[in-house]
């Protein structure tokens, strides 16, 4: 699960259209769902959307792993942050992910620390 959870974070840092539509392709089963409470999509179109969305919201930032992927069964859980590639973290979130076949089938998203500007 720890290399499912970096390829699912190297989609959300993946700024070139195509190389991000082979990157959720890679990591999302087709008729994924991922839903957090600023958004709530499904599909690859859904996802590929969103990421570009995130990345025009907050050009330059990164996505990072903020502690250690907890997996059991077809289930993973971890947190990430999200700032400037050389600053603290300015977006906490948590993520739980269910797998199926290998790939991400569902995303339920948390956001613990958000600023007031996002």
């Amino acid at each position: 699960m720890n290399e499912l959870v970096a390829q699912y974070l190297e989609a959300w840092n993946t700024t070139d259209a195509e190389a991000r539509k082979a990157a959720v392709a890679r990591v999302f089963t087709t008729d994924a769902t991922y839903v957090d409470p600023m958004v709530d999509v499904a599909g690859h179109a859904g996802l590929e959307a969103v990421i570009a969305g995130v990345q025009a919201q907050f050009p330059g930032w990164t996505f990072r792993l903020g502690g250690p992927v907890d997996a059991h069964h077809d289930q993973v859980r971890f947190t990430w942050d999200l700032g400037p590639a050389d600053g603290p973290a300015v977006v906490i979130g948590f993520d739980v992910a269910v797998v199926t076949d290998g790939k991400i089938a569902q995303v339920f998203g948390f956001l613990d620390k958000v600023p007031a500007a996002a």
